[in-house]
């Protein structure tokens, strides 16, 4: 059954359960590659698939960017 979170401010329906890990590979994103707030709050990488994501969540992903 799909939830409703905001993702990065916008509205968006993903499936349930589903953990912090799961929602980065359902975007096809790298975990190592990014970092996750979830309602405010960072979450550690180690965590990543210990934390659920549930309907309502405000969820933050910003990737890392090299340069120099």
């Amino acid at each position: 059954m799909p939830i409703r979170i905001q993702l990065n401010g916008d509205p968006r329906d993903v499936s349930s359960p589903l953990d912090i890990q799961a929602l980065l590979t359902e975007l096809g994103l790298d975990s190592r590659m990014v970092a996750v707030e979830r309602n405010r709050v960072v979450v550690k990488r180690t965590v990543y698939a210990n934390t659920p994501v549930t309907d309502g969540d405000e969820i933050e992903i910003v990737a890392f960017v090299g340069g120099g």
